[in-house]
């Protein structure tokens, strides 16, 4: 069984008492999204929205370097969306990931390891804003632990940034880097934020209060909130604000600091400087579309980088603060809206969410779905849980949820998957839930009835439990997708609907980074997803392609494109390999991407599988090879 999978199976453990019965009729289809109006049934699915989306993220950390691939500031605001998800729900599942990541990468790493820059040590390097996001993440980290360690790190990042506040220039402001040569709104909207946090868990402080105070006065006055209350992105050399791209993180921040320094000195003209950027932001064609918020780069003729992709995640998670702290009902609403639209319009048949929330995709600029947009949608599915979140939630998933079979002719064709049942109650009686399958006409679903009885344990982390699925697929299914759809129902209000994606093929043939790419890819080893459409694995990820053909496959190839510095090896079992193909020079600009054709033959396994893994032919500078399509055929004799 792959990584990938893995990674989510290890999180549906057994639970005390599961009683399973098979036989039964499949139940008709359920709405996954709230169930009308009630609002307990509404908070349930909330609920269950943001757990299932938690764990659809979860299946890109990389559990040997305790991060999400790639990308140093980015896996800080992905864990404190983790960190998010336990505090607002209950759910306490994933704090062994927090501190995971916390003891893994707290100490020095040399440039390409974890950034192309340097790490220090104590989670900073030349980047200040940077080492903010992740000073930010350890406070909530503290927040849900109440463990020391947390918030005396988050001190020691702000003692790191404090260095870079320097009034000798725009008479103050944190330097964006170490070379000082910026002073922008992200790193001194994530300064006073900061400060204020420290403070406001700091008994008898006053230093950490004035250092917020007096930021907050520099920001105000330092020209970067323009006429329309709208952030843009810094200053220029001559202390102006630079008129730059009005993005949903500045704003999102300069929402959140002056509400964290409100808690702090009580003061209401700081929570009303909070609602007017957080009114300007929701009034604003550059920020919201129809109603939706829309970063600048997400219109269907443009992409977002990867840094842009997280983007909305931050403006969400400092609105939801304002709504709690305000109940004002139009922050409320505003986030229930991004919450049904992302579940409606951006999110694909694997619960992955996508980079353009009201959806919408081009051929030259696809809607994007990778960790990080993940992280950020699920920062507004988070914002939509209600603040006193319902005892009782109902979710469901499959593992895996995406299958490929390439059948023999006149053969049925067997497969293996799994629904996992995941429910809280008040824990006072065992929740009886009811698991109903759906197959396409003809194939047959073992048990396609099951019920479980699940002791919950009512402090908001979830029962779970693992119902086995096998699948026989007819002879004579024509190419195409297949749905399998599973209902689950635990009495009134709770019920929730997943599926799994058969595809059956005659050959193989998609892109990295689609839907369709999920079923072949057996083992995703920490590897990620570029901007420009490749799949790549530097340092030591990696990433394994299973390519399952018929019985009667006497010989095969494939072709792979691929670039930059690249090996690919071959095996039949997924577990011994022969390298055939690698790149021997240090080319990082994509500039040798191109077919490569591969004779599978030698490497039919016992069961007509091939492996393909690749991996990075220079793991120390952080350039591994990208795999953009694949395509395969078979021979029989």
């Amino acid at each position: 069984m792959s990584m990938l999978r893995r990674t989510r199976n290890a999180l549906l453990t057994a639970v005390v008492a599961v009683a399973l019965t098979a036989g039964g009729q499949p139940a008709a289809l359920a709405h996954a999204g709230p169930p009308g109006a009630d609002p307990q049934a509404a908070g349930a699915a909330d609920v269950a929205r943001a757990r299932v989306a938690t764990e659809v993220l979860l299946e890109s950390y990389d559990q040997e370097k305790a991060w999400f691939p790639s990308s140093w500031w980015n896996s800080a605001v992905a864990l404190q969306t983790i960190g998010d998800y336990m505090l607002r729900t209950g759910d306490r599942s994933y704090v062994d990931v927090l501190d995971h990541s916390f003891e893994t990468n707290k100490g020095p790493f040399p440039a390409g390891e974890r950034s192309t820059d340097e790490i220090y040590g104590n989670f900073t390097s030349r980047a200040i804003d940077d080492a903010g996001w992740w000073a930010l993440n350890w406070v909530t980290a503290y927040d849900l632990t109440g463990e020391a360690k947390y918030l005396d790190m988050a001190g020691t990042i702000g003692e790191f940034m404090h260095g870079f506040w320097d009034p000798s220039t725009c008479g103050g402001g944190i330097w964006w880097n170490e070379e000082r040569t910026y002073k922008n709104a992200v790193t001194n909207g994530q300064w006073v934020r900061l400060t204020a946090e420290l403070h406001n868990r700091i008994p008898g402080d006053t230093v950490w209060l004035d250092r917020s105070q007096e930021a907050w006065d520099w920001y105000v006055a330092s020209g970067m909130i323009n006429a329309d209350g709208l952030v843009n992105d810094g200053l220029t050399d001559a202390c102006a604000s630079n008129g730059d791209t009005v993005w949903s993180y500045n704003q999102g921040l300069a929402i959140g600091a002056p509400l964290e320094l409100y808690r702090a000195t009580g003061d209401p003209e700081l929570l009303a400087q909070a609602r007017r950027l957080a009114d300007a932001a929701l009034d604003s064609t550059a920020l919201v579309t129809d109603d939706v918020l829309t970063e600048s780069c997400d219109r269907v003729d443009r992409s977002c980088d990867d840094n842009q992709k997280q983007f909305k995640g931050i403006f969400m998670r400092y609105l939801m603060d304002l709504a709690d702290t305000t109940g004002d009902q139009r922050y409320q609403e505003f986030a229930a809206h991004q919450a049904e639209t992302i579940w409606a319009a951006d999110r694909d048949s694997s619960d992955r969410l996508g980079q353009r929330w009201a959806g919408g995709t081009s051929a030259d600029h696809p809607n994007v779905f990778d960790w990080r947009t993940q992280s950020s949608a699920l920062s507004a599915l988070i914002a939509d849980v209600p603040q006193d979140a319902p005892a009782r939630s109902l979710s469901a998933t499959m593992s895996p949820d995406q299958l490929v079979v390439m059948p023999s002719p006149g053969a049925t064709s067997a497969l293996r998957t799994e629904v996992g049942v995941a429910a809280t109650s008040d824990g006072r009686r065992p929740l009886r839930v009811d698991v109903r399958v759906d197959g396409p006409r003809g194939w047959t679903v073992d048990p396609d009835r099951s019920r479980l009885t699940l002791a919950t344990t009512g402090d908001g982390t979830p029962t779970r439990a693992v119902v086995p699925l096998d699948v026989t697929v007819p002879a004579g299914v024509a190419d195409g997708s297949y749905p399998l759809t599973v209902t689950v129902t635990a009495g009134p209000g709770l019920s929730w609907t997943t599926r799994a994606t058969v595809q059956v093929a005659s050959v193989v043939d998609f892109d990295a980074g689609s839907t369709e790419e999920v079923a072949w890819l057996w083992d995703a080893g920490g590897s990620g997803l570029s901007q420009a459409g490749s799949r790549f694995a530097d340092g030591t990820s990696r990433f394994v392609y299973k390519l399952p053909f018929p019985a009667e496959a006497t010989s095969a190839e494939a072709t792979l494109t691929i670039d930059n510095q690249y090996v690919v090896a071959l095996g039949p079992d997924g577990e011994s390999w022969t390298t055939v193909l690698a790149e021997d020079e240090q080319i990082r600009d994509g500039s040798n991407k191109a077919d490569h054709t591969l004779d599978l033959t030698p490497y039919l396994g016992p069961d007509k599988a091939v492996y393909i893994r690749v991996t990075d032919a220079f793991p120390a500078d952080g350039w591994g090879g990208g795999v953009y399509h694949v395509s395969a055929t078979f021979g029989t004799d």
